[in-house]
Order: structure tokens, then C-alpha cells, then sequence
């Protein structure tokens, strides 16, 4: 495999205290019914702009309110991120070997771009990719296609010798949806079984088995 497209929650960062602090901090504040821990892993691999209204589906938000929520949810998640995000165990010597072996690596992730590129700076990992796709640069989310589909068109990248890495189901459907090979990781929000039950080509117990797809 040549080109490697990683999620980045969830995948590369260890963020879910990060995101689930946020999201409870977020809703409490608006005196909205606390999401459980479960429900907001459940919903980490899409875009808060969908997956709050998810959370909440009996609620009619105003433009305003809803607005105002996800600048409260950023805020918490900027004060929180740099005690609780990490990245996950091993992941920077197999980036550092991937980039060596002179692979081709992108992100596509449901965060908006100001955010991610922030928190990859924070980890010390945005040397190591060539293009960012954030929530921002789709016009459909996580489990569509568009933002692999970006990433081939704009590199003039061969399907084939790509592949699609992440821990939620959403990431597997849309590396299915955009004709790339997929691999689920086990050691984020989605378990084994939901994972298996989207028949991804290859799933994963630990970042060093990335080094042998």
C-alpha cells in the first residue's frame, strides 16, 4: 500500500475524555438532558453539527441556540485538550517508519480544520502529512465519500494503493463508498464486532500491525 488515510479521533489521537468532557460540559451549561459516555463515543466519528441533534433528537434547535452550543462545546474541548489529548501508544514511531519508507499519508476527519490542525501541531505529528481534510472541506460528512474522494482528485492518487484507516464504523463505509481498501483499529471508540459486521479488509489490534498492510 502507497497511500494511507488516516481518521484522526479516535485513530492517531487518544481524545475521547477530551470529547466527552466537552460534550457533557457543553450540554450541561444549556441545562440539555447530559449525554452518557456511551452515546457520545458511539457518535465521535461524525461532525458535532450532526451528532448533537442525534443526542438530542426530540429538541427543535434555533439557528442561534444551536450556534451557541457549538461554540460552547469548542471552547470546553480547547480547555480540556491539552490535559486529556494524547496521542495512542506507538502511533509516532509508526508514523516516523511510514514516512521513511516514503508513504503517502492524509487525514480525513468529522473535526473542523481550525481544531485538528491545532491538536496535530500540539502532538507533534503535522510534519508528517501531506493534506488535511477537516469537516470543513465536505459538503457531506463521514459515512459519505467526499473527503477521500478530495484527496484522490486533488492528488491524482490510484484507489488501489490506497487505504482508508480508522476505529468507527463511519470511517469503514466511507472507505467502502469511495472505492478504497479500509482497515478498522480496535483500540478506539467502535468495538470489535461492529467493526467486523462493516467487513473491512483488514482490522486492526495494534498501530505497529499498520507497518505490515
Amino acid at each position: 500500500m502507497q497511500t494511507y488515510i488516516f481518521d484522526f479521533d479516535g485513530t492517531l489521537a487518544n481524545s475521547g475524555k477530551t470529547g466527552i468532557l466537552a460534550t457533557q460540559a457543553a450540554f450541561k451549561a444549556f441545562s440539555f438532558p447530559i449525554p452518557e459516555e456511551k452515546v457520545i463515543n458511539y457518535y465521535m466519528g461524525i461532525p458535532i453539527e450532526i451528532s448533537f441533534k442525534k443526542m438530542f433528537p426530540n429538541h427543535q434547535f434555533s439557528t442561534q441556540e444551536f450556534d451557541d452550543l457549538l461554540t460552547c462545546f469548542r471552547t470546553f474541548y480547547r480547555k480540556y485538550e491539552s490535559d486529556y489529548l494524547t496521542l495512542f501508544n506507538d502511533i509516532m514511531p509508526v508514523l516516523q517508519s511510514l514516512d521513511q519508507q516514503g508513504k503517502l499519508l492524509y487525514i480525513v476527519s468529522s473535526k473542523h480544520s481550525t481544531a485538528l490542525l491545532r491538536n496535530l501541531k500540539h502532538l507533534n505529528i503535522a510534519q508528517f502529512f501531506d493534506r488535511v481534510i477537516g469537516s470543513d472541506h465536505v459538503q457531506k460528512s463521514k459515512p459519505a465519500p467526499d473527503g477521500i474522494l478530495t484527496i484522490l482528485n486533488q492528488q491524482h492518487l490510484n484507489p488501489s494503493e490506497c487505504i482508508m484507516i480508522g476505529d468507527a464504523i463511519f470511517d469503514i463505509q466511507m472507505g467502502q463508498a469511495a472505492g478504497v481498501h479500509t482497515c478498522g483499529v480496535l483500540w478506539g471508540a467502535h468495538d470489535k464486532k461492529s467493526l467486523s459486521n462493516e467487513r473491512p479488509d483488514f482490522l486492526l489490534t495494534t498501530p505497529q500491525e499498520l507497518l505490515s498492510i
